[in-house]
């Protein structure tokens, strides 16, 4: 009996070491939530971030799940639950949710990493047929009748929001900030909208494949990437003199991290946006980045344009969604109208 009972305690410590060692083999995970078109950009970033990971810690494996949807959805998805251990967004606002609703990141979160927690930025574009038969220049050449368009739902989706904000903004700007003539260019401008898909990837689909539309809207970012994907021979991009500066803002999930143990691979793995490695990467995926060597050398890619802040134009997200994307707000008048 003795023998026996000696046998099982080494049979358990055996398993036992096998459990720990199982446990030390097994790789660290990252959820990163991100926004609808980010899925090409994330794939190229990620591998070598996982290379220089295991590199510095002893060879630990690093596994990096992408989770996407328009950037809202994402947000909320979160806030009922998803352990987001990084997110990834277009859009201030899908961040700063995590903090006022969920408490899940501190109130100063855009100070932690530069340029407020945006590692990169873009503006809106047109994508338009080859030869741009409409004749597609500027925001106001959106609002004749003859022209379709096709671009993601703003209450569904920061490409979305920054699309309608791009667009009022441009106006005021030109009418000298009659905001009479700026809701009427807005209401033709939305009733042109032939689809209102919830993200852009829906928008990209419906305006490529299924051949809705004169023009999409979209990130420069994505219709460049539809561009070299489908072929120059098919379409033109068209970036207008007067745009939006759409931020791309990121953070650590605080709570997230904490419970899952991966506070310091989510912070090495945001901060390596910055590096000139990431920023190069970032580059030729047709997005802008505050490194001056990537984008002296990408210069060809970015035609000028004179970039206005949602904070100058508008007073700030909190007021912008209060005035514009609220129930009852600017968008659901103007949409109203066009309705009527």
């Amino acid at each position: 009996m003795k023998m026996v009972g000696m046998k099982s305690v080494l049979l358990k410590g055996s398993l036992a070491a096998l459990v720990l060692a199982s446990g030390a083999a097994s790789a660290t995970e990252l959820l990163n939530s991100s926004y609808d078109v980010s899925r090409e950009l994330f794939a190229a970033l990620n591998p070598p971030f996982q290379k220089q990971w295991a590199e510095k810690n002893g060879g630990d494996k690093l596994e990096i799940k992408q989770s996407h949807a328009g950037s809202s959805k994402q947000a909320l998805a979160i806030l009922q639950g998803l352990k987001a251990d990084v997110v990834t967004y277009n859009q201030v606002t899908d961040v700063q949710i995590l903090h006022d609703r969920g408490n899940l990141i501190p109130a100063n979160w855009q100070s932690r990493l530069p340029n407020n927690s945006s590692p990169f930025y873009s503006t809106m574009a047109f994508l338009v047929r080859k030869g741009n038969p409409k004749n597609i220049h500027r925001w106001d050449d959106l609002t004749r009748p003859d022209v379709k368009l096709v671009f993601p739902n703003p209450k569904t989706s920061g490409n979305g929001r920054y699309t309608y904000l791009a667009a009022w903004g441009a106006f005021n700007q030109q009418d000298g900030n009659n905001q009479d003539k700026t809701r009427a260019k807005m209401a033709s401008l939305l009733k042109n909208v032939e689809v209102f898909d919830t993200g852009g990837r829906g928008a990209t689909t419906t305006f490529v494949d299924r051949g809705l539309g004169d023009v999409l809207i979209s990130f420069e970012s994505e219709v460049n990437n539809i561009r070299k994907q489908y072929g120059d021979d098919k379409y033109d991009v068209i970036v207008p003199p007067v745009d939006i500066l759409a931020e791309f803002p990121v953070a650590w999930v605080d709570k997230n991290v904490e419970k899952n143990g991966t506070e310091k691979a989510a912070k090495d793995y945001l901060n390596y946006l910055w590096s000139p490695q990431a920023q190069q990467i970032i580059t030729s995926f047709n997005y802008r980045v505050y490194d001056k060597n990537a984008m002296a050398a990408a210069k060809q890619q970015f035609p000028d344009t004179k970039l206005f802040k949602v904070e100058d134009e508008f007073g700030g997200w909190q007021q912008v969604m209060k005035t514009h994307f609220s129930t009852g707000g600017e968008l659901d008048k103007l949409l109203e109208q066009g309705h009527q």
